[in-house]
């Protein structure tokens, strides 16, 4: 029995997967659009280019490194390295190209590679979402088994909250991808649903999001993300600011909104609200609103996180829709204790109470007092996080590696029995 793994990139659960397949000796090939390696020759071209803009393009291309050792890795990098360029040059501020058409076309450029060249010799493929549809027709055809990862909720779930957020806030309509996916793409993933024998999840939630729509829930194994605790570990804070902390692309769907209007109210003494990642409301929309009232860091490597978590005293993920959140894991591994909302996949893993807590969505007042408890509680707060960093050590990365490795061979015998 082999397999391949298909995604677009290599976030920290692909190159786990990846991993936990080639641990089970499972794994045939991984099929991708970059990976970087800093000691292959041809990147070495870089350094012809100049300092800061070398600079940059590796910091980016960093993200992509792939240490899957002895196993072939297949690489379609021309449309990721368009989307970053263009992405870096701000391209669409003077095109209708946009960086969801870009993306849009590397995923059905990868898949239709993947179907014409990459279902020899295989038992089996296990694709994400949005990169399975041809994959999945030609593969059916030859008999391979085809296995599907759905990373956050199906997109019916996701668009009716978008939706009732766009109505609460007409001026966000425009910014929620969610919503303004075109009926082609839609399509693709109801097919790719479809034509999916077995169907992997990270929480319950998503697989409520599932069988709503009525598949089978034995057609669909939840196996939550596990935590890096090698890699992210408790380090000293250097002050006494009471500092909260979110990470990642923050939107509408991760209900940013909801805590500024939470931090707004509460005015702490020495408190600071902090967000690291990419800013994509409209342009404008959060400083006209709350301005002074966040510090944003645009941007910051995987690497260097473990120190922003640990001058953190809390972190919050007030999404209104999220399939896991691995922002989530990152933090209690570090230590720190986390506020998350029902809709979060990660709600599955934390006991309310014990490594942070869990609130409703949109729900203004419950993060308040939730916000005003942890900042009036410290000694409270800091047992919080060393159980967090507990709780992440019973859910490693090595766990989740060892479960999804265990369930595919599991359902690959099960084919052949």
């Amino acid at each position: 029995m082999n397999l391949s793994i298909v995604n677009h990139g290599n976030a920290g659960n692909v190159r786990q997967a990846a991993l936990a397949f080639a641990e089970a000796n499972l794994l045939h090939e991984v099929i991708t659009t970059l990976a970087y390696n800093p000691n292959v020759k041809i990147w070495r071209y870089l350094d012809l280019l100049p300092s800061q803009f070398n600079s940059l393009v590796r910091h980016e291309l960093s993200k992509r490194t792939w240490t899957i050792k002895d196993h072939k890795i297949i690489t379609y990098p021309w449309y990721e390295i368009l989307r970053l360029f263009l992405l870096r040059a701000r391209f669409k501020k003077i095109s209708s190209i946009t960086y969801e058409k870009i993306g849009n076309w590397g995923f059905l450029l990868l898949d239709s590679q993947v179907a014409k060249y990459h279902l020899q010799n295989i038992t089996a493929i296990y694709v994400y979402e949005d990169l399975a549809a041809m994959t999945f027709e030609k593969a059916k055809k030859q008999g391979i088994f085809c296995l599907y990862d759905l990373p956050i909720p199906f997109y019916q779930t996701t668009r009716l909250i978008m939706q009732e957020e766009a109505e609460r806030f007409p001026s966000l309509k425009h910014s929620i991808q969610t919503i303004n996916e075109p009926d082609w793409k839609l399509k693709r993933k109801e097919r790719e649903i479809e034509l999916a024998d077995h169907i992997f999840v990270a929480s319950s939630l998503t697989q409520k999001s599932l069988t709503n729509i009525g598949i089978n829930a034995n057609k669909i194994s939840v196996i939550p993300y596990g935590a890096p605790i090698d890699t992210f570990q408790p380090q000293p804070k250097s002050d006494d600011c009471f500092r909260v902390m979110f990470t990642g692309r923050f939107s509408p769907l991760k209900g940013i909104h909801y805590l500024l209007q939470a931090w707004q109210d509460l005015k702490f003494k020495n408190g600071q609200l902090v967000f690291v990642g990419e800013n994509i409301f409209p342009q404008g929309w959060l400083e006209e609103r709350y301005l002074g009232l966040y510090h944003h860091i645009p941007s910051v490597s995987h690497f260097l996180l473990n120190q922003y978590y640990s001058q953190a005293s809390l972190v919050v993920l007030p999404s209104l829709i999220d399939g896991f959140g691995l922002l989530v894991v990152e933090a209690m591994a570090c230590g720190i204790p986390v506020i998350v909302t029902v809709n979060t996949g990660a709600s599955d893993i934390l006991t309310d109470g014990v490594e942070g807590f869990i609130v409703p969505i949109r729900d203004v007042e419950a993060l308040k007092e939730k916000l005003e408890w942890c900042y009036s509680h410290p000694q409270e707060l800091a047992e919080m996080g060393r159980a967090a960093r507990r709780k992440a050590e019973q859910l490693n990365w090595g766990m989740y590696r060892q479960r999804l490795a265990s369930r595919v061979q599991e359902i690959l015998t099960e084919l052949n029995t």
